[in-house]
Parts: C-alpha cells; sequence; structure tokens
C-alpha cells in the first residue's frame, strides 16, 4: 500500500464482482468491501479493517472491472452516425469497407474531436482501457491523456488503400517501400507512447489488414512486438472480398496463410476472424481454418455491432471460447458503448447458431474484462483483486432496470445498459461521476463533428465512384418535405 496514498473503501456493496484466481473467474459477493489506494486494488472481500481516509456506503451499489476495449477506431467513427446504420455494398459482400467508408472519411484535422466525443462514450459505458487501432502521430498519446482513460494506441501501418472503382470489385494500389517505411514509422510511435509520462499510455503496433501489407512487413511487425512483450493485432478474414483476394494471391485461406508464415500464433490478436472456410456464408469445403485457429494459440477481437448492421455474425463466440480460443470484444464501430457490443455478442451469436447456449453472458463478460486484459498482457486490469489496477464502475443498483436483481449482470447487459452505470475510476482517479464525464467537456467537439460531417457530405460525390450524392447512397428513413 501508499505510504503517502489515501484509501478509499466501499462499504457494504451489495453486489462486487470479484476475481477468483483459483478458479481463473469472476465470482459475486455481496454485502463485501471494496478498497483501494492510489492506483492499486487493496482489499477485495468481507470486513476490511484497515486504514480509510474516505468511506463509501456501497449498500446499493454494484462495483464490476472495467471494460478492455479490444478493437476501436474512434479517430473517425463518431463522425459517420446516421451514414453507415444501414449501408453494405450487396456487390461486395454487404460489407461497406470497399465502396463507402473511403467516401464518408472525415478530414484528419477532426481526429482529436471524434476520439474525445467516442472516449466520453467508452468511459460512461465502463470501458477503461481502449485499444486504439489508429493512425500513429505525436499527438496521440497526450489526446489520450487528457481524457483520463487507459489506452493502448496501437499504430496500424499498411503499403497502400484499396478501392473500387465500378462498385463490384477491388483494386489495391500498394507501394510496399511506403509500407516499410509505415511500419519503421510506427515502431517509433508507440515506443514514445509507452514513456509518456501519464502512465497509462501504452503503445503497440500492427499490421493494418492482411491484404494491405506484404508477409515481410508482417513477419517484421511480429519479430519487433516479440522483442517488446507484445502482441500484433491484424484485420483478416473480416469480408468475403478479403478472403477471396487471400485465395487468389497465395492459394490459401487467410488463416491458412497467417499459419503458413508463422503469424498465425499466441503474439497474434486477428480483428474479427468470422469469415473462416466453414462460415455459412463461404462455401470453402478445402480447409480446416477453425482447427488451425485453436491449435494455433491466436486470438481473436469480437466486435459483433459493426457486422450485425448488415447481417454478417462471427460463427459463433461461444464455438470459439470452448475450443480455448481467446476472444476480447471491441467496439468497431459508433456508438462506443461495450454494452451494446457486449448485448449483441450475445444475441447475435445465438441468431446465427440456432441456439441459446452459441453465446453465454459468461464469455462476453469474461471477453470484456479478464480475457481482454490478458490479451494486451495485462493481468493487472479486467479483474477486481488486491494488486490489480483500480479500474473500475460504480453500477446504481437503484436504476429500475437494475430491479429485480436476481442475476445483476444479465440486468445489467440486457436491460440497464449505460443508464445504470454511475461512476468509472481508472488509476483509482474518477473520472465518471454521477453518470457525467469529469475530466473533459465534449460540446465544442460536438459541433466540430457536426462540421466534418457536412463536409463530408459535400465531398462525397467526388469520392464516390459513380459521383453518387450522400443521400443516394444512403438515404434518410424518413423524406424532408419541403
Amino acid at each position: 500500500m501508499s505510504e503517502t496514498a489515501g484509501v478509499t473503501v466501499f462499504r457494504n456493496c451489495d453486489w462486487l464482482v470479484a476475481w477468483d484466481q483459483a478458479a481463473k473467474s469472476h465470482v459475486y459477493l455481496r454485502g463485501a468491501d471494496f478498497a483501494f489506494s492510489g492506483q492499486d486494488i487493496v482489499h477485495v472481500g468481507k470486513g476490511y479493517d484497515g486504514p480509510a481516509t474516505q468511506e463509501i456506503d456501497a449498500r446499493d451499489r454494484m462495483i464490476i472491472p472495467g471494460f478492455v476495449d479490444i478493437h476501436s477506431h474512434p479517430g473517425h467513427e463518431p463522425g459517420w452516425k446516421g451514414m453507415l446504420e444501414e449501408l453494405g455494398s450487396p456487390k461486395l459482400g454487404q460489407s461497406s469497407l470497399y465502396e463507402f467508408m473511403p467516401v464518408f472519411q472525415v478530414g484528419k484535422e477532426y481526429t482529436r474531436p471524434c476520439l474525445r466525443v467516442a472516449v466520453s462514450e467508452l468511459l460512461k459505458s465502463g470501458v477503461t482501457t481502449i485499444c486504439d487501432l489508429g493512425r500513429p502521430r505525436d499527438s496521440w498519446a497526450d489526446e489520450y491523456a487528457e481524457t483520463g482513460i487507459r489506452a493502448v494506441l496501437w499504430g496500424m501501418f499498411r503499403s497502400g488503400p484499396w478501392k473500387t472503382t465500378n462498385g463490384h470489385s477491388v483494386e489495391y494500389d500498394l507501394d510496399y517501400a511506403a509500407g516499410d517505411k509505415a511500419l519503421k514509422n510506427a515502431i517509433e510511435i508507440a515506443d514514445k507512447a509507452s514513456r509518456h509520462p501519464s502512465g497509462r499510455i501504452t503503445g503497440f503496433f500492427g499490421p493494418a489488414q492482411i491484404d494491405t501489407c506484404s508477409e515481410g512487413q508482417i513477419r517484421d511487425a511480429l519479430a519487433a512486438a516479440r522483442e517488446r512483450n507484445q502482441p500484433i493485432q491484424i484485420h483478416a478474414a473480416q469480408s468475403i472480398v478479403e478472403f477471396q483476394e487471400i485465395v487468389r494471391r497465395y492459394g490459401a485461406t487467410p488463416v491458412e496463410w497467417l499459419d503458413r508464415i508463422g503469424a498465425l500464433g499466441p503474439d497474434t490478436i486477428i480483428g474479427h476472424c468470422i469469415f473462416l472456410n466453414d462460415h455459412p456464408w463461404i462455401h470453402y469445403p478445402h480447409a480446416n481454418d477453425f482447427e488451425i485457429l485453436r491449435d494455433s494459440g491466436a486470438m481473436v477481437a469480437h466486435c459483433p455491432v459493426v457486422f450485425a448492421r448488415r447481417g454478417i455474425a462471427l460463427n459463433t463466440l461461444s464455438r470459439y471460447v470452448k475450443a480455448g480460443i481467446q476472444c476480447g470484444i471491441g467496439t468497431d464501430s459508433f456508438p462506443h458503448n461495450m454494452l451494446d457490443e457486449m448485448r449483441m455478442a450475445c444475441y447475435a451469436g445465438r441468431i446465427i447458431g440456432g441456439s441459446f447456449t452459441a453465446s453465454t453472458t459468461h464469455d462476453v463478460f469474461m471477453g470484456a474484462t479478464a480475457t481482454g486484459a490478458d490479451m494486451i498482457r495485462r493481468p493487472d486490469l479486467g479483474r477486481l483483486a488486491p494488486g490489480c489496477k483500480a479500474d473500475f464502475s460504480v453500477v446504481d443498483m437503484r436504476n429500475p432496470y437494475m430491479q429485480p436483481d436476481y442475476e445483476p449482470i444479465r440486468s445489467l447487459v440486457y436491460s440497464a445498459n449505460d443508464r445504470a452505470i454511475r461512476d468509472v475510476y481508472v488509476d483509482g482517479r474518477q473520472v465518471v461521476k454521477e453518470g457525467e464525464v469529469v475530466e473533459f467537456d465534449i460540446a465544442e467537439d460536438i459541433e466540430l463533428l457536426r462540421r466534418a460531417q457536412s463536409e463530408a457530405i459535400a465531398a462525397a460525390p467526388s469520392h464516390d465512384w459513380a459521383g453518387r450524392r450522400l443521400d443516394q447512397l444512403s438515404p434518410r428513413v424518413f423524406a424532408i418535405k419541403e
């Protein structure tokens, strides 16, 4: 315990989601005490009798571990609200990646306001650690430090973008020399971020997508990450287009090819990993992706909401988990609400699996907490136990959506959502108080996002291969009557 930091004690917690190390699982405690000093948890259990600087009556509260958002792109996604919820390319596997996202992209000058709006949403939904798979930049760590959240800045690099010029085929503008330079830059910025004085920022790096990087770049990134005891993260098996492109290039599925080049293993997190050869949308009986993935020790970042919007789902979360594949939960879209993602993970998995057992609340909550923390090699996060970081949320059990309270995690995920998240702490510092963010205000950021979206709307015809206006690409729910 710190000799200088005071001790805050939540007394007689109605519910406390504690970590049982022997069981490798969360457990419920009733009427227990929760204490932290400075950045660290010092007591979880009955009858805390140590020193206390502040005592809080928690008889109507539930304490839960802070969520770990394993995969997010907050530097631009908030600018897309209203545009991409019902949009996909019918001739490109229903994905929105290739035809629409490049058209709707907001300017780089709006990265900071986008990030701040997203972090505000994340904090209010109980996220205490975000993994931002974004554009490496010198200001990145400072942008996060001012919000109070804990952040893994996962600098993405690639050799070039994709595009479509006809709406039914995808082309790649790849410059491998530029990609090599981007990898070097991503590593340099990551190393700098890890030295940030806030102590809450860590710099990682990774190849952006399997189809925009060379074998050498993926292998070099993996080698550099291993030197730093870090994993890489790469988007793979995320679309039918990508699956077919990798088969065309290499005669192997994305999972087979990563395995072939030595990049599929316990140091690799695959963003999405949906389109294995046995996925219902892929008729490709000539591989055994699931078994290869299972045996490799590779991990999966599961982000259900953005795919559910296009009728796509993982097959299925609990199948992966039961096979021993570590699956974290991410917010790969707006709104940046972890509880939305968790609820969708449960429902989408059951629908595609045709069974109420195909995606369980237990597996999803573990993925959003302890499993996600382990994936970024932080066993001191995502769990409430002495010695862990004081990253946690306080749930208001008086909220009508939390009652009756036979099973409070189910009530939170399926009924209350972020409405019941009252307070959030990161590193022992309160960042959400009574449902409102403490560290920063987003009023100005919202206005900047309105400007960013207006500019994207005006520029849409010049970026679209067919010159269409945004209201043609993404019609409103109802017409505006003059």
